[in-house]
């Protein structure tokens, strides 16, 4: 009973020395010294520290607090990317934030040392990576490495050509409803009529990845009418370019708790902030209740997949079934293909309908280019649907896709981050700010690097002096020697999954 009480008796508190609690303080002191020593070194190291990139000349920063990264994420910053490719011959060193330094590239053959050759050193920026992640779950646009490699082995047989034969038959029935909705406009009207055709091609591109993609109808299509999803993710572009500053800072948030950065972004007393939570939660349910849709509908058999949209050759049905028939090593997990979908109704809508758009302003611009395109298609269809190898076949149908992506990239910049220090070739020496000339750049660890998409599609000396004219005919004749030996990424025959699906879409 005795040893019963005195197990039950609480230990006493030790009373603290004089000396224990003042080591205490002090070692709270010192983590707190190393912890603001390690956040100034993150943020101005860069300041204190001589840097290969010194040498390389630049436009001069518009603040230190930004750089001149403010500058070329404004909604109207074209002026800016024309005088890098019109300023610099393929390599410019730009202000990062807070004193940073970033590499402006568009050099044929920097840009495939980045993008082709050593794409494992020159990979996603890190900031990007984390702000997908919060944005779209863990999908092709938040993951590298071995992780992202898993998920493209069992996504690239999903985009075959065989699948994107199957869809050609969808994007026509697209193609239909939106023609009806848009003569149900003008129907009735005696006098001219404005159409808001940015609207109408957001929502058939939405529909197009909806019912091609995902096996699901978001819009009729059969009125004049703003979509409050369409809205919603339309929005998504410009709040985020309101962010950039924001989303950098996301990666010096702890990994330990990943959920603690959902929660900062929760808190975050700013309006764009909360707008973005908004959207992505919006995106988020809608790509859940379409999962569990689908999923229910495969459990149930091909018959029941057959009675709905896309009638089981969707691309979501075909990746879904694809994951079943996985080897537990190769499967991915329900999150990860909830985001995939989230990944492709934003990826997919958004550059399309901008290009869509971009496409039938530059036809109006150029009714000659018009009426030659729309007598091949009315040569080639005799009053029928369209079909893959026939749309493929079109050679002035295809000339008049790539020109608009050269000429008015829906992407304009890729963000890249060095996982090492790296040396990046030159295809021609540069001058640098010493006088000497450069034939290669050191690049550091941890150098962010903006790929110029654009400044290289308008780059005089790949191109020539018509760099800047759209002419579908370039693409009819062999491209000159300067092109193809310029090697950049997408000039390659084979072309991204995002490209190709483009193209199908524009083939309607």
């Amino acid at each position: 009973m005795l040893q019963r009480s005195l197990a039950l008796q609480p230990f006493p508190s030790p009373t603290p020395s004089p000396r224990s609690s003042a080591m205490l303080v002090s070692l709270a002191q010192a983590c707190l010294a190393g912890g603001f020593t390690w956040f100034l070194w993150k943020c101005f190291g860069q300041v204190l520290v001589k840097s290969p990139l010194d040498n390389i000349p630049g436009p001069p920063r518009e603040s230190f607090l930004y750089g001149n990264l403010r500058q070329m994420l404004e909604r109207h910053a074209w002026p800016v990317y024309e005088h890098l490719t019109e300023t610099y011959p393929g390599i410019a060193k730009l202000a990062g934030p807070l004193g940073t330094r970033m590499l402006y590239v568009f050099d044929p053959v920097a840009m495939h040392n980045i993008i082709v050759k050593d794409q494992d050193v020159f990979e996603q920026a890190a900031w990007i990576i984390q702000s997908n992640q919060i944005e779209f779950g863990p999908g092709l646009l938040s993951t590298f490495g071995d992780h992202h490699r898993k998920q493209r082995k069992l996504l690239n047989p999903v985009f075959s050509i065989a699948n994107m034969r199957r869809m050609i038959p969808i994007f026509n029935d697209v193609a239909r409803q939106l023609q009806k909705g848009l003569e149900m406009s003008l129907a009735g009207k005696n006098e001219p009529v404005e159409l808001d055709m940015l609207s109408w091609m957001g929502r058939a591109a939405l529909e197009l990845i909806g019912q091609s993609g995902l096996g699901y109808s978001f819009d009729p299509l059969v009125a004049d009418s703003s979509d409050e999803f369409l809205t919603t993710i339309k929005a998504f572009q410009p709040t985020i370019m309101q962010l950039t500053l924001f989303r950098r800072a996301i990666p010096y948030l702890p990994d330990v708790f990943p959920w603690l950065k959902r929660k900062f972004v929760e808190r975050f007393p700013n309006k764009n902030v909360q707008k973005l939570r908004r959207i992505v939660g919006t995106m988020h349910e809608k790509a859940v209740e379409i999962y569990e849709e689908k999923k229910r509908t495969i459990e149930q058999g091909d018959d029941a997949l057959k009675n709905k949209v896309g009638e089981g050759k969707d691309l979501m049905s075909i990746l879904l079934r694809a994951n079943m028939a996985a080897s537990e090593d190769d499967k991915l997990p329900e999150e990860e293909l909830i985001a995939q979908m989230a990944t492709f109704i934003f990826a997919a809508m958004d550059t399309t309908s901008n290009a869509l758009c971009v496409t039938l302003s530059l036809l109006a611009e150029h009714p000659d280019i018009q009426d030659k395109l729309r007598k091949e298609i009315l040569e080639a269809s005799h009053g029928e649907d369209l079909y893959y190898d026939t749309l493929v076949s079109l050679p002035y149908l295809d000339a008049v896709c790539r020109e608009t992506l050269r000429l008015r990239s829906p992407a304009t910049t890729v963000f890249r981050e060095t996982r090492c220090d790296a040396i990046l070739p030159l295809s021609s020496p540069i001058t640098g700010i010493d006088g000497s000339k450069i034939r290669e750049v050191h690049v550091p660890k941890d150098t962010t690097i903006i790929v110029g998409i654009l400044s290289s599609n308008r780059n005089k000396a790949i191109w020539g002096e018509d760099a800047l004219e759209w002419k579908p005919e370039r693409w009819l004749n062999p491209l000159p020697k300067s092109v193809t030996d310029a090697k950049i990424p997408g000039i390659q025959p084979t072309l991204c999954a995002r490209i190709q699906f483009s193209f199908g879409d524009h083939g309607d």
